[in-house]
């Protein structure tokens, strides 16, 4: 059962903004409520007062300004499965929303409320991570910019201070041709591992210029893995399977799982190995103008 809260409806980032530094730690920001409320029902959290922005002018907007991919912390999940401007852009991005648990959530929870939870489970915070992703904050004291390996810092962490509110995501993928999958594993909807692969590819297609790495669930929070991604720097598309092996080594001994109801930690880092090669397969296969055969149990592709 819900306790009792004051709800507020500010018209504005200022007047939202200035609600949560008058209100402090009594507070807490409430855009599709998909995980805040199910925390208020359970008592782990009892905020005295929400502040709704879901009605905020500019926060619902999703857009491809100058290549970049710019995301209003309140846009849905379905909304940006649907935008047909960032599926031209990065088509990636469209894929792993639409496959964001049910459908009942994708038409409630945000994009931002999904950062700002910083719940280590989270396919699009893995995905941002791979894509280079920046978040934008506004306070009363203006506004920050941070990459999104350093605004979620930990476990339902962030860098995000109480007075302070996402106003949008920018993601700016490569202006160079670019391949990228997210492939993730799990019995129910919520995902027990997920990796995020992008490719820079030269030109012809044909060489990686970089890639990033970033496994997600397994981990405290999503991480990405220099190690391997140094390793995939120079390769031959065409040839990418021979290095697979060897990069999805990497990335499982840099990744931190912990034994837990989900398997132990040894089987966990098999795993991200495991997915890591189908990753890279997928991810070549795009960059040559072909699919893969995803006929993966219990995985999920995009």
């Amino acid at each position: 059962m819900l306790r009792p809260f004051t709800l507020h409806r500010p018209s504005s980032l200022e007047e939202a903004c200035g609600l949560l530094a008058e209100l402090g730690e009594d507070a807490a920001p409430y855009a599709g409520g998909t995980e805040l409320l199910l925390l208020m029902k359970e008592g782990l959290l009892r905020p005295a007062h929400l502040v709704d922005v879901k009605r905020i002018p500019g926060l619902g907007a999703v857009s491809v300004e100058d290549d970049r991919v710019v995301i209003g912390a309140t846009v849905t999940h379905r909304e940006l499965e649907r935008a047909a401007a960032v599926r031209a852009r990065c088509p990636v991005l469209t894929s792993v929303a639409r496959n964001v648990a049910n459908v009942r959530v994708r038409n409630v929870g945000t994009v931002g409320g999904n950062l700002a939870f910083a719940d280590p489970h989270s396919d699009l915070a893995t995905l941002f991570l791979a894509l280079g992703t920046e978040v934008e904050l506004v306070s009363p004291r203006g506004r920050r910019t941070l990459a999104i390996a350093d605004f979620v810092r930990g476990p339902w962490e962030t860098a995000r201070t109480a007075d302070e509110l996402i106003s949008q995501m920018i993601v700016t993928p490569w202006r160079e041709r670019m391949a990228a999958a997210y492939v993730k594993f799990g019995i129910h909807e919520r995902p027990t591992l997920g990796i995020a692969v992008a490719l820079r590819l030269d030109a012809g297609g044909a060489r990686v210029i970089e890639g990033r790495i970033a496994v997600g669930c397994v981990n405290p929070s999503p991480a990405r893995c220099t190690a391997a991604e140094a390793r995939l720097r120079g390769c031959d598309v065409a040839d990418l399977d021979d290095a697979a092996g060897e990069v999805a080594a990497l990335t499982a001994e840099a990744a931190d799982p912990a034994d837990d109801l989900h398997g132990s930690a040894d089987y966990k880092r098999e795993m991200v190995a495991v997915f890591t090669r189908r990753a890279l397969r997928i991810a070549a296969a795009r960059g040559r103008g072909a699919e893969t055969a995803t006929e993966y149990p219990h995985a999920v592709v995009a």
